[in-house]
């Protein structure tokens, strides 16, 4: 097996490791009634998540994830108020989510700030924004919210594919043909695997960085309204902390926070192992769920020792 595969195989291995001990422990754990829900109950995570895929690979960081879910949230909640259709506010959102990126992706590279800092202000400044729109939850009402809820596609038992899990997947489709069947996915590498190189190769470093966040901050967006339709509601602390899980679930697929190494597919199992973990210990009933931050540290703990001895052995192969 080619190298760059062994962490998604490793991801995938676990993931179904942790599907067969549900199985093992619960009555009708392995079935997709169970695979349906976990799908799209972290559906807006992982979108969120496989546009950082992107940003992680090219050597950056995202931390306003979160607070861009939230504020998307907010936003389309008070339109809906005032009248305006989901699809509507949700569409201004998705480009508000582009502009927003690629202006971080901008100021990043016209200013050669670290992505920290930069993605650390739009935190700030988004979640400050969410309480100056709401102190309060602010239901959506109008019947759209209902209907996409309703829709699904049926599964064989008694599983269904909801709608937030099917946009999750053609989000999911999209980001694999970009990162890895187009010269800009290329291009998002090479900047990853060593900055100097690729500049040296032509490749534009600017508009590609513009580029990267834009998709981040699209995706973040996207992730944004899922979460507002499935909850059927804007609040201002919603997203609070999901730009680690988002990052954990990244890393947990595979890809290395150095850059330059990573598969989009790997996110998704990243995600949904951290979902699955929640899932067995709600079913379990007995434990709190502090067990699903501490189960989630130890794999992800894991995974950077397993990247770390990956990458290692490859630089010996390559020396020898």
């Amino acid at each position: 097996m080619n190298e760059k595969y062994l962490p998604l195989a490793a991801t995938i291995v676990v993931f179904v490791a942790l599907f067969a001990i549900g199985g093992i422990l619960y009555n009708n754990f392995v079935s997709t009634l169970v695979f349906g829900d976990l799908l799209a109950d972290n559906a807006f995570v992982i979108i969120a998540a496989i546009g950082t895929t992107f940003v992680i690979i090219s050597g950056g960081i995202d931390l306003s994830i979160g607070s861009m879910i939230g504020f998307v949230g907010v936003v389309m909640a008070n339109l809906d108020v005032v009248g305006w259709h989901p699809l509507v506010s949700g569409g201004m959102m998705l480009v508000f989510g582009l502009v927003y990126g690629a202006l971080v992706g901008l100021v990043i590279d016209f200013c050669d700030i670290q992505p920290f800092i930069v993605t650390l202000a739009g935190l700030f400044l988004l979640r400050g924004s969410c309480f100056m729109i709401n102190l309060d939850a602010v239901p959506i009402r109008h019947d759209f919210v209902q209907d996409f809820a309703a829709a699904s596609i049926p599964l064989p038992g008694e599983g269904e594919l909801h709608s937030s899990a099917i946009v999750m997947l053609i989000a999911l489709a999209a980001a694999i043909f970009i990162g890895h069947f187009t010269r800009f996915g290329a291009n998002i590498y090479a900047i990853g695997g060593d900055r100097t190189s690729a500049a040296l190769m032509g490749v534009p470093m600017r508009r590609t960085m513009m580029g990267i966040y834009a998709m981040g901050g699209f995706y973040s967006a996207l992730g944004g309204v899922i979460y507002a339709l499935y909850t059927s509601s804007g609040y201002p602390l919603a997203g609070t902390g999901n730009e680690l899980t988002a990052i954990a679930s990244v890393v947990l697929g595979g890809t290395l926070l150095t850059g330059g190494v990573g598969l989009v597919a790997g996110t998704l199992f990243g995600g949904l192992i951290f979902g699955l973990i929640a899932t067995l210990i709600n079913f379990n009933g007995s434990l709190n769920g502090a067990w699903i931050m501490i189960v989630g540290g130890v794999l992800l703990f894991l995974f950077i020792v397993l990247q770390r001895f990956l990458v290692g052995s490859f630089r010996l192969r390559s020396a020898a």
